[in-house]
């Protein structure tokens, strides 16, 4: 809208057609001069003054300017709906708290397979102790040790594995998401229920390994990567059953097996948080450490493995040492010309008569 008439009586604004209108189409009050909107008209040239008034006053139309007058601070009824609604500008790349809990898969896993292994050894400290305590009495002081050193690596590593459990099923998701999106479609699986499939026990033994299979999609290197992951999850979870059945058992040497297989399954859950951080990073194309994979590949020759050794040539002589070397040349081969002729014998022409 370039210009605009107002009505004194309305106060709407009415765009201007081919020729500016003098009654309002809408209350038939009188129309203002146009105002153009692309020049600015000052104070002193208008034909029109803006009046504010509280909310939900209604203008009267017969009643002219009033004076202005003082009436103390404003204050509204309610509170003002208008304003100016800054919103924090949000930026595409900023990561969510999912992003930021996928970015910690690495980490976490690291520190359950640190927790675990830690486990492991406590379990087997543990069971040392129990071979030692068959002949001699264990100091209170080392028994309490072993105590403590089993219980917070046990219940530690739960904590940190379920979180790593999460992260890492977080990490699976954006990994479909990427490889979805570079086939041209979208993940057809909810992330609630890849999270829910990751986290709770027994499930996870199963169902994260299709997801990960349908991710790897053909790559025989992925595919061989999550096999082998999801046959030791199957074995975590199957010596989980076993040692939870096995601890049942009151016998003393049931017992004391109980502890040689919580610290043989403390070792399998070391090597499960390994290798799932492993499949992870080999689906992001970087190695254990997190630094980028170099691959080898290994191609027919088409020729000799080394160049073959050019002749040695002579370095070019100079314009002045080929004169000198031809000039020796020529007069050494005058010399033998002449040594011949002297020492040749003498030749008698004898003619028959």
């Amino acid at each position: 809208m370039a210009a605009y008439q107002i009505c004194v009586r309305c106060e709407n604004r009415w765009p201007v057609g081919h020729q500016p209108l003098q009654w309002c189409p809408g209350c038939h009050g009188l129309l203002l001069s146009p105002v153009d909107t692309h020049i600015a008209v000052p104070p002193s040239r208008r034909n029109f003054r803006w009046v504010a008034r509280t909310p939900g006053a209604v203008a009267d139309p017969s009643s002219g300017p009033r004076p202005a007058t003082r009436r103390g601070t404003p204050s509204y009824a309610e509170m003002p709906r208008w304003g100016l609604l800054d919103e924090p500008v949000r930026r595409d790349d900023e990561p969510t708290r999912a992003d930021t809990l996928a970015d910690l898969a690495p980490t976490l896993l690291v520190g359950t397979a640190a927790v675990f292994a830690l486990a492991a050894l406590a379990e087997g400290a543990r069971y040392a102790l129990l071979l030692f305590n068959r002949t001699r009495l264990v100091d209170p002081l080392v028994l309490a040790l072993s105590d403590a050193a089993v219980w917070a690596t046990q219940i530690v590593g739960l904590v940190v594995a379920l979180a790593a459990a999460g992260a890492s099923a977080l990490r699976v998701v954006e990994i479909r998401r990427r490889v979805f999106a570079a086939r041209g479609r979208s993940d057809p699986r909810p992330t609630w229920q890849i999270v829910a499939a990751s986290v709770v026990p027994g499930v996870n033994a199963a169902l994260p390994g299709v997801y990960l299979t349908e991710a790897a999609g053909d790559d025989p290197r992925l595919l061989r990567a999550v096999r082998g992951w999801w046959v030791l999850m199957v074995v975590n979870t199957v010596l989980a059953v076993v040692v939870l059945l096995w601890r049942q058992r009151d016998t003393l040497q049931a017992r004391a097996d109980a502890v040689l297989l919580t610290a043989l399954l403390a070792a399998v859950a070391a090597a499960v948080a390994v290798a799932t951080l492993w499949v992870l990073r080999l689906f992001d194309d970087t190695d254990l450490r997190g630094r980028p994979l170099t691959r080898r590949r290994f191609t027919v020759a088409s020729g000799p493995a080394n160049a073959p050794v050019a002749p040695i040539a002579p370095p070019p002589a100079e314009p002045a040492q080929r004169d000198a070397l031809a000039e020796d040349a020529e007069n050494a081969e005058n010399a033998e010309d002449a040594e011949g002729a002297e020492g040749a014998p003498a030749r008698r022409e004898v003619v028959a008569s």
